[in-house]
């Protein structure tokens, strides 16, 4: 069978198309036929060996899958083969607050990810899907959408009215969008693309901000809360957008810091949190019961992920250059098998 792996050690083709034979599966695991992976900016890290650990030459990237069960080993419960099943970023971090176990072996990195045409897991680092859901829109959950339910609802604890500060149109802000709105919330979104806002405001958003023909942003959302600021910050660790961040926030509201665009090495002073009784939490994607209620909602408000482009399993270096290039709004997708 194929899996892509990736090889940080040769930078110039750190992307790999390999061939492997699958494990013999256990009496706990399934196997599962991948359908569809997405992309996060940490894909990127990971290539190039600069995400939090080092990566090891032949780790098979990508957190995020979603495929059909084909088979199971004889002491599981829960799952049977036909279903539609999900990739969990931390498939030990079941439910409640993380610890050290529960946020160890995260897929696509501290482990072999699901970009491959058989995906080998316990039981429980996979969930069911909704019929509602595409393989490919399945395939943009396990990170960015859990993301932002747990940065908005988890620590953001965001009500109805409030008001939610998003930060460009990458896949977790879209979500937050998609949430946001679904919960009654106002959203003010930036971009440093005109069209990309207007797509944005098509999804909801009530306000759109250009960050390169308004710079100072913060300024114009503290002029559209009159002043206030916003109750929740989608925090996406960009140049200099934290200081604005803090700026724009409310008294006693929260940011949620949910990205590394900037690398690891990105700094801040944090006084603002002083005056303003604000906090900034790190949001490390979420829990088995985070998605599960993330599910539940999806289903509910009829909610599709936005899907910018799928690309072929022949052609994911091409995937992973549109990645770099910033062009995308939503989730990228590549297509795994039929």
């Amino acid at each position: 069978m194929k899996r892509y792996e990736v090889h940080p050690s040769n930078p110039a083709a750190p992307l790999q198309l390999a061939s492997f034979e699958p494990a013999p599966l256990g009496d706990a695991q399934v196997a599962v036929a991948i359908k569809a992976v997405s992309l996060n900016y940490r894909d990127l890290l990971v290539t190039q060996n600069t995400y939090f650990g080092p990566i090891p030459d032949g780790r098979v990237p990508c957190s995020d899958g979603a495929g059909e069960v084909v088979a199971v080993g004889k002491s599981v419960k829960g799952l049977k083969p036909g279903d539609r099943v999900a990739t969990l970023f931390f498939p030990d971090w079941q439910s409640g607050a993380p610890d050290g176990t529960a946020i160890s072996g995260a897929l696509g990195a501290e482990s072999d990810g699901a970009f491959t045409e058989r995906f080998i897991s316990e039981e429980r680092g996979l969930i069911k899907l909704p019929d509602s859901l595409s393989y490919a829109e399945a395939a943009s959950l396990p990170c960015a959408a859990v993301t932002a339910w747990n940065a908005l609802f988890e620590v953001g604890d965001l009500k109805p009215g409030q008001t939610v500060l998003l930060q460009g149109t990458g896949g977790v802000s879209i979500f937050g969008l998609q949430f946001a709105k679904a919960a009654g919330a106002r959203v003010i979104i930036t971009s440093s693309d005109d069209a990309k806002l207007a797509r944005a405001r098509k999804l909801g958003a009530d306000h759109g901000i250009n960050y390169k023909t308004n710079p100072a942003w913060e300024q114009e959302v503290l002029r559209l809360t009159e002043g206030l600021g916003v109750d929740v910050v989608l925090e996406v660790g960009g140049p200099g957008t934290l200081e604005r961040s803090l700026m724009s926030v409310k008294i006693g509201g929260r940011i949620a810091y949910i990205g590394v665009l900037t690398g690891l090495a990105a700094q801040a002073n944090p006084v603002m949190l002083i005056p303003k009784s604000a906090s900034i939490h790190g949001i490390f994607v979420g829990s088995r019961a985070m998605f599960a209620a993330m599910l539940d909602a999806i289903a509910a408000h009829g909610i599709h992920p936005v899907v910018d482009r799928e690309f072929p399993f022949a052609e994911a270096p091409a995937a992973f250059a549109h990645m770099r290039s910033g062009g995308h709004f939503g989730k990228i997708v590549i297509r795994v098998g039929s």
